[in-house]
């Protein structure tokens, strides 16, 4: 996403994932720790926001700070929240379940989609986050993994159509220890998110890398 030689100005949006100071019991949280990892003459703001939803991405956009060149986006979990009510309602069938269900990817997709234009209208390279499972020990684990993939599935597009790296949370959180409560990373989480959005901006960062092809429709300036 950037020459290795050029430091630059990267900030942080989105919800708790990143906006986690709260939940680490005094340990360094995200933003702390992404300092620490990104080479010297870097900057990092903050601008997410704990409890904040997709939408909620649009209004952070307006207090980007001068000099900003990377965009990094964590968002989602808390949309998937809102709509764990309909994990027991009452289905005729399988089909009924999941059209139930795709409604609630529906309205997602359309929040995440106006999102993406506010923060691809600034020009900037982005990254965006999938959403994490939950701690595997967690007994409804298996159950949120299924329920999630129906957001991830349009993050991941959304990404790829869109040119945008992709920080995948589901394999880079996926041990009890990176998890500070069920949906909260830990001062462990946090390094390990850390390192995997300073190896995205600064390409002297070793990390293992795949690489997607999709129609490809970015933003203009981009």
């Amino acid at each position: 996403m950037n020459e290795p030689s050029t430091p630059g100005h990267v900030v942080l949006l989105g919800d708790s994932i990143f906006d986690n100071k709260s939940y680490v019991g005094g340990g360094p949280d995200v933003v702390e720790q992404l300092r620490e990892e990104l080479t010297p003459g870097w900057k990092c703001t903050l601008l997410a926001v704990d409890d904040d939803v997709t939408t909620g991405v649009v209004r952070q956009v307006q207090l980007l700070p001068p000099g900003v060149t990377h965009l990094i986006v964590s968002v989602g979990g808390n949309d998937a929240l809102g709509y764990t009510h309909l994990l027991q309602q009452k289905a005729g069938s399988v089909a009924d379940a999941l059209s139930i269900l795709g409604d609630a990817q529906d309205q997602f997709a359309a929040n995440y989609a106006s999102m993406i234009r506010a923060v691809s209208a600034e020009g900037l390279p982005l990254a965006l986050c999938t959403i994490y499972d939950t701690p595997p020990s967690d007994p409804n684990q298996r159950l949120v993994k299924t329920a999630l993939a129906l957001f991830n599935d349009h993050i991941t597009r959304a990404a790829f159509s869109s040119g945008a790296f992709l920080i995948d949370l589901r394999l880079i959180c996926s041990e009890d220890g990176d998890y500070a409560n069920p949906i909260e990373p830990s001062v462990r989480g946090d390094r390990k998110i850390a390192q995997a959005i300073a190896a995205a901006i600064c390409p002297e960062h070793d990390a293992c890398r795949s690489r997607a092809i999709g129609e490809r429709r970015c933003a203009a300036g981009r």
